[in-house]
């Protein structure tokens, strides 16, 4: 069962992230469009989309486990798969946020080449082959040859500012902290039998943590507690599972008069982006520091946008607008995963768009065009029946 808005919202989110990604590239860019700092109480357009992509993790997951649970599947193998695809976020995030940090001068291959094989091994790893033309034999030769490709990347590593370290987790990198908040909300959504009340409780700890974070500092200098952190901070998980009650709820009021269901959850939005606006004197709103009050306002700005897109996809039913974009809504891991083909070859190449296409205006529109493509490729792809999956 797919549901026309979280398609459609999934797709929007993945364009803007393309689109904010590239933001690097570009100059004199309005800072409102900007990740804000570490150190600024402020929050640019660009903090609002991740939170954005965690929350509608959210809203897939109740109606993803109900589809195997339709399908007779037994818990422990929804779990197994849960736990798989989690594990695959992780791996793929680890490797992305230690090419942040490569030492290029101590490798055998430059940073942008390392950074092009991981891509094209993440390609053949999790490659939907079942669904692809290619013959059945050859799957499972491409995904050994994946994995022994990223086996090489990690003994050639070499990172820190002097090329002393290896690998590390830093901070998972955005597919290994969706990875944490699917597994950890898909896991309890699953074993508390789709317990709404269950789902609040642990929303709230997720929140509590969150202040508490914000106060006193709980991550552990332990590296190995510290690689947890995403979850217990709070934060991150904590969109996620807003996301989980918002579907809950909506389903719990389905039998009322509709007005009441929008009424409701337009309500509850509201309250969290006034409790996030209230609290700021606090804790500031950061997105890098995680603090309640850009986790209310994010999650509020979530409810509302999804209870506008229900009411034009799915009851009115206005979904052509969203044709364009939609391969970004059901592809959504091959659409994030081109960039990091286009960007090593790109600079292995060298080359470069005359200054006025990177710069204010006539940069944003040149850079959102190449969001657009991405997705358009990531369609034409899908025509060809290749496509990731987890």
């Amino acid at each position: 069962m797919r549901i026309a808005s979280i398609d459609i919202f999934r797709a929007l989110t993945m364009v803007l992230m393309i689109w904010v990604n590239d933001f690097w590239t570009l100059k004199n860019i309005p800072k409102w469009l900007t990740h804000a700092k570490a150190s600024e109480d402020y929050m640019g357009f660009s903090d609002i989309i991740f939170p954005l992509f965690l929350f509608i993790v959210g809203l897939s997951i109740p109606y993803a486990i109900k589809n195997r649970v339709l399908k007779n599947e037994k818990k422990e193998l929804i779990a197994k798969h849960i736990i798989i695809r989690a594990f695959s976020l992780l791996l793929i995030g680890f490797f992305m946020v230690n090419y942040e940090s490569i030492h290029e001068e101590s490798m055998p291959i430059s940073k942008y080449t390392w950074c092009l094989f991981m891509a094209f091994a993440v390609g053949l790893i999790w490659m939907n082959w079942k669904k692809s033309p290619v013959s059945k034999r050859w799957h499972i030769y491409f995904q050994v040859f994946g994995f022994a490709i990223l086996l090489f990347l990690a003994v050639i590593y070499k990172g820190g500012s002097l090329g002393e370290s290896w690998m590390k987790s830093h901070w998972w990198g955005i597919l290994g902290l969706i990875g944490w908040a699917y597994g950890v909300n898909a896991l309890v959504y699953l074993y508390s039998k789709r317990s709404l009340p269950i789902m609040i409780v642990l929303w709230f700890i997720f929140n509590i943590l969150c202040v508490v974070n914000s106060i006193n500092g709980i991550t552990s200098e332990n590296e190995f507690i510290r690689a947890f952190s995403p979850i217990y901070t709070g934060t991150i998980p904590a969109f996620t599972t807003a996301g989980i009650i918002v579907i809950l709820l909506f389903q719990k009021l389905s039998g009322s008069v509709i007005k009441w269901r929008y009424i409701s959850l337009i309500t509850l939005g509201i309250v969290q982006i006034i409790y996030g606006l209230a609290t700021r004197p606090y804790w500031g709103i950061s997105k890098i520091q995680g603090t309640p009050s850009w986790l209310a306002i994010c999650t509020g700005i979530g409810i509302l946008l999804f209870v506008l897109l229900y009411y034009i996809a799915d009851v009115k039913k206005q979904v052509n607008w969203a044709k364009i974009i939609a391969p970004a809504g059901t592809a959504t891991l091959t659409c994030y995963m081109i960039p990091y083909f286009i960007y090593p070859i790109r600079n292995m190449i060298d080359i470069r768009l005359p200054d006025y296409l990177n710069t204010s205006i006539i940069g944003l529109l040149v850079s959102f065009a190449f969001a657009l493509l991405v997705v358009i490729f990531t369609g034409w792809l899908q025509q060809k029946r290749f496509s990731l999956k987890l």
